[in-house]
């Protein structure tokens, strides 16, 4: 007999609150599964999207981060043969009694022999939940201090972005993007959010005037993460490049309060749970970064040069966002330093 959700009972609970020890209805008939481990996948926006469950026995399915699954109450790994041994035993002896009652009353035991003793209770073995997942250490924003380390604009937003492209005339990049900003900054803007990023890191790379660049990018430094993930990439450029430019300064100390402003949006989760598995993500994002290397040596290969400098800048704003986290599990810091010395003299030459 095939035991299913609609025969045993069971609860709902949404994809993104499963965790190992949770015992799962695989689609189809059959028990309850025990869960190993669970894994979650984001979308192109950096949202969960979909749950990877992989139960004890091999068995793995694909659940949607919002939906609700069918879960219940299920045997511990290894108790399963026990008890299925002692459920064949209990029905051997029915059957020998059975086959016996035509000889014999089995309610009239015989007094030439011993009494049967009385059988032994199997007792339904205890399910054990693990306990919910502490959360993983939060990466707390700066103090009012640290704060204090980033310097106040010289003037308003617009008049900040003229003075940096004033040292810079004929460089039309720079002059085209400066002429639209002056117009009026809208910090609420996701394209205007864009432009002073990418002023930013025109001024620094391109240009090379780190001083120029940290004033602008400073406009977006400062502004807190709201939710709206768009809007946060473009300061979250700007957070690494300006990590970088003090940490070749010698500006340590106002470095690590950039730093901390790009970690503080990873403390904002409250689930235990949902906080941890969000960290196992974004630690196998910085493990496994795309740095774009097939769609470099394609444009080499093709002897396509603008082509390759745009995937060579995309590839070094990923390698400055690494080094303002302090590198990975497999790009430590030194070796991010050379690699960024490599974009940059590519970028610029």
């Amino acid at each position: 007999m095939t035991h299913s959700p609609a025969t045993q009972q069971y609860r709902e609970k949404q994809a993104g609150d499963l965790q190992p020890g949770d015992f799962v209805y695989l689609p189809g008939d059959g028990p309850a599964e025990e869960i190993t481990s669970v894994d979650v996948q984001n979308d192109d926006y950096g949202v969960p999207a979909l749950v990877l469950v992989t139960t004890h026995d091999g068995g793995s399915v694909r659940i949607a981060a919002k939906s609700s699954v069918p879960v219940g109450d299920g045997v511990p790994t290894g108790a399963g043969s026990s008890l299925r041994d002692a459920g064949a035993a209990d029905a051997s002896a029915a059957d020998a009694g059975t086959s016996d009652s035509g000889v014999q009353d089995s309610s009239t035991p015989d007094s030439s022999s011993p009494a049967a003793p009385d059988a032994p209770t199997t007792a339904e073995p205890a399910v054990v939940v693990p306990p919910r997942p502490e959360a993983p250490p939060a990466y707390t924003g700066p103090g009012a201090e640290e704060m204090a380390l980033i310097p106040e604009p010289a003037g308003t937003p617009e008049s900040v972005v003229l003075a940096a492209a004033s040292n810079h005339k004929g460089k039309n990049g720079v002059q085209v993007l400066a002429d639209r900003l002056a117009k009026g900054i809208n910090t609420k803007s996701g394209s205007c959010l864009r432009d002073l990023s990418d002023l930013a890191f025109n001024l620094c790379v391109v240009l090379k005037d780190p001083d120029g660049s940290l004033a602008v990018a400073d406009l977006l430094n400062v502004l807190p993460f709201d939710g709206n993930l768009d809007r946060w990439a473009s300061i979250e450029r700007a957070l690494a490049l300006s990590s970088f430019i003090c940490r070749e300064s010698g500006q340590a100390e106002r470095a690590a309060v950039y730093e901390k402003l790009l970690r503080a949006p990873e403390s904002q989760e409250e689930d235990p749970f949902r906080a941890r598995i969000n960290a196992r993500v974004r630690q196998r994002a910085l493990n496994e970064p795309n740095l774009y290397d097939k769609e470099i040596f394609r444009a080499i290969d093709n002897g396509n040069q603008e082509a390759e400098r745009e995937w060579r800048f995309l590839r070094l704003e990923a390698l400055l966002f690494l080094r303002a986290h302090g590198g990975s599990e497999t790009i430590d810091e030194d070796e991010l330093g050379r690699r960024i010395c490599n974009e940059l003299e590519a970028v610029r030459a």
